[in-house]
């Protein structure tokens, strides 16, 4: 193609209790993630406008072509960003946990628009490794100046969120970043000879390392999504833990998994010995409540039970 390189397609948390025991995040940590996806989404879709009136100006498909591609990302933030404001919506009746799982959905989309737009990248740079074609340098290098200014201010943003969602979101500018990144340095090269085969060979090697980078989001994602243990947490280690405090017998059906990758859910049976007392036993929850202070736990159950009571949970 010409114009443009095929590598241009290239793509704290401080908890505190609250009065109910449950651990909630602070109202400013809530809104910064809605607000770094919708400086992402201004700046990719103002830059895609100004390649739109370059490409016309230049009359080059090729950048109009990568326009559009800006575009798509731009339909991918707004995505993200509904779905992260959305996840923020308070628990209901219909959703008592909350709707943060809707956070990570957005993150599952926009990672499949990743690897769609990734495998357009392959069959765009692949042929050319047998035929490459040549490219205007000059207009590459300014394109490539302003891509990477403004793709990379956006990703500097995101590199902060903490969200699957954002985490995703944060690849697919990043994309865009080492694309522009290689659309430079092909077209200076190219400015002292024509070495053509560069852009393909590169573009090729970028898609592979992003796609290798979004799987690993979306394998965590979908683990979130069917419940398994948190990185950093041991079940085995959370009951002995808790079978050091005095006064408990055993722990049993003990379960801990993530709403979107950040807020914790734990929930156990600890069961004391039959002479505890109301004051002991209350006791005995705040110690296991105090285990779990520095930890990212927004919903902790602690279920007591008497040696002499039966468990009415049925084995899972």
């Amino acid at each position: 193609m010409k114009g443009v390189s095929s590598a241009s397609y290239l793509l704290y948390y401080i908890p505190y209790i609250d009065c109910d025991g449950i651990k909630r995040m602070p109202h400013d940590h809530v809104h910064n993630a809605q607000k770094r996806i919708s400086l992402a989404f201004f700046l990719n879709f103002g830059f895609a406008l100004f390649e739109i009136v370059g490409g016309v100006f230049t009359n080059s498909v090729a950048i109009l072509s990568d326009a559009f591609h800006d575009l798509g990302d731009s339909v991918a933030l707004v995505i993200a960003w509904f779905f992260e404001r959305y996840s923020k919506r308070s628990a209901d009746e219909k959703y008592s946990f909350g709707y943060r799982r809707f956070s990570l959905l957005g993150a599952v989309i926009n990672g499949l628009i990743i690897v769609g737009g990734s495998v357009f990248v392959l069959t765009r740079a692949l042929p050319r490794l047998l035929s490459p074609e040549p490219t205007r340098s000059a207009w590459m290098i300014l394109f490539a100046a302003v891509g990477i200014v403004v793709n990379g201010i956006a990703v500097l943003r995101l590199r902060k969120g903490e969200s699957y969602n954002e985490k995703i979101v944060f690849w697919h500018l990043f994309e865009d970043v080492l694309g522009w990144a290689v659309v430079l340095i092909v077209s200076v090269v190219l400015v002292f000879g024509e070495y053509y085969i560069l852009d393909p060979i590169l573009s090729i090697l970028i898609t592979i390392y992003i796609l290798f980078n979004v799987a690993r989001v979306i394998r965590k994602t979908v683990s979130v999504l069917l419940q398994s243990v948190p990185g950093g947490f041991d079940i085995g280690s959370i009951e002995r833990d808790i079978m050091k405090i005095d006064g408990v017998r055993s722990v049993h059906h003990t379960h801990i998994w993530s709403l979107d990758g950040i807020h914790n859910v734990l929930s156990t049976h600890v069961v004391v010995k039959d002479r505890c007392s109301r004051d002991e036993v209350i006791g005995i929850k705040q110690a296991v409540r105090d285990l779990f202070s520095e930890k990212r736990i927004t919903h902790l159950t602690i279920e007591t039970e008497y040696e002499c009571e039966e468990c009415g949970m049925k084995k899972t």
